[in-house]
């Protein structure tokens, strides 16, 4: 019996996630890149127990636990040094059931790649040139030919080509106000907390990989399309360099070119459907978010398990199974889209007197016991995937 044939669009996490699921499942995937290699753009990643939960359907939430790095306590400071909160990694994983782990993209890229045979990822621009129907497959086109499939997954990221050949009308995502930078380095000499840092419309994060080197991330209010005269580096010197310590001492590990800058866009009104013919959209191309609860990555590789699970490779026609991927994926991205606009905007504050105002009231809740800070992902981390032969199922909610 021949396979049903899927054609992913995009070989970043979601889409090589989806790939590895409907595999597993039982479908013919191809995943089209339209980068000349699978090196990914990016620098770290975080994954919190409801990502990790889902790549236990592909057999890899065991290998992303054993990279698990963060130990002891972190927490919440000002550019001046003083901690604002405190959070013990147990009490995380103990609310959630798991930890919280950063890793290099790299090696996330190249775990799920490894659950996919030989051949499956071809670099070559794509262009989805009919969505299909009941009665027809979905049709691909590239410069070295055209791909007909029974499921076409369009995970090319926030820009989509795939999401605007869908929903032309669509506004697509909105700029978020505030532009972020990112950069791994060598271990540091001298041990540090893991840490974020809130300051006057800037953000500063410090986090430690498994392998010792340093993950750094940055955000500042901007306009949009910006870059620095010089190098991002020196940017961040200025915007950053007299922050508490590691924060100089990474500047001056962190070389120039390594320092990576993007905008901050998000999906400010909600895509009409995740789904139109046998195409599905996953991750940033269906809701792209701010990275302010680190829910990104996740969500996509969410999305991912989820498509797969309602897609029974003998259905003639995915219809049924696409509707129902939405039924279960637009109101919880959504959802959190919005969540993690919010709280975009309470880091980025460029008011004194509101500044003042949030890191009081951080500050207190923070005395009253980390299960009131780790309140505001209570639906988020605490997710399960779908049974294997059962229907989705809802987060299940731990009582603070």
């Amino acid at each position: 019996m021949e396979l049903p044939r899927a054609v992913v669009i995009g070989a970043g996490i979601g889409g090589l996630t989806a790939a590895a699921a409907l595999h597993r499942r039982g479908w013919s995937v191809t995943v089209l890149e339209r980068a000349a290699t699978l090196e990914p753009v990016g620098a770290g990643i975080s994954l919190a127990p409801n990502a990790q939960r889902a790549l236990d359907a592909i057999d890899l939430g065991d290998d992303v636990r054993a990279l698990a790095a963060w130990q002891g306590d972190g927490g919440l400071r000002t550019p001046g040094g003083r901690w604002l909160s405190r959070m013990d990694s147990a009490a995380a994983a103990e609310r959630f059931g798991g930890p919280l782990v950063l890793l290099h993209r790299a090696a996330l890229v190249g775990l799920l790649a490894s659950r996919l045979p030989e051949g499956r990822v071809r670099t070559a621009a794509a262009e989805l040139t009919d969505p299909g129907a009941a009665d027809r497959p979905a049709r691909v086109t590239t410069a070295d030919g055209a791909y007909e499939a029974e499921l076409v997954v369009g995970a090319d990221g926030i820009h989509s080509a795939v999401r605007r050949a869908l929903f032309p009308a669509h506004p697509g995502p909105r700029y978020a106000g505030f532009t972020t930078w990112r950069v791994v380095i060598p271990a540091l000499e001298r041990p540090f907390a893991p840490h974020e840092t809130w300051g006057k419309g800037r953000i500063w994060g410090t986090q430690p990989l498994k392998d010792g080197r340093v993950y750094a991330y940055a955000a500042a209010v901007a306009p949009p399309g910006g870059h620095a005269p010089d190098d991002e580096r020196a940017e961040l010197l200025r915007l950053f360099g007299d922050w508490h310590r590691p924060v100089p001492d990474i500047l001056a590990a962190a070389p120039p070119p390594d320092v990576l800058r993007h905008d901050i866009r998000f999906m400010a009104e909600a895509l009409p459907a995740y789904h139109r013919g046998r195409v599905a959209l996953l991750g940033d191309a269906a809701h792209p978010m701010a990275p302010a609860m680190g829910q990104g990555g996740n969500q996509a590789i969410e999305d991912a398990v989820v498509l797969a699970h309602h897609l029974a490779p003998d259905a003639a026609d995915p219809s049924a199974a696409l509707a129902a991927y939405t039924r279960d994926r637009l109101p919880r991205t959504m959802d959190i889209v919005r969540r993690s606009a919010r709280t975009a905007r309470m880091t980025t504050l460029t008011s004194t007197p509101a500044i003042a105002l949030r890191n009081t009231t951080i500050a207190a809740f923070s005395r009253l016991g980390p299960g009131l800070v780790l309140r505001g992902f209570d639906g988020i981390a605490d997710w399960h995937p779908p049974h294997p032969t059962g229907p989705a199922t809802a987060a299940t909610t731990r009582p603070a």
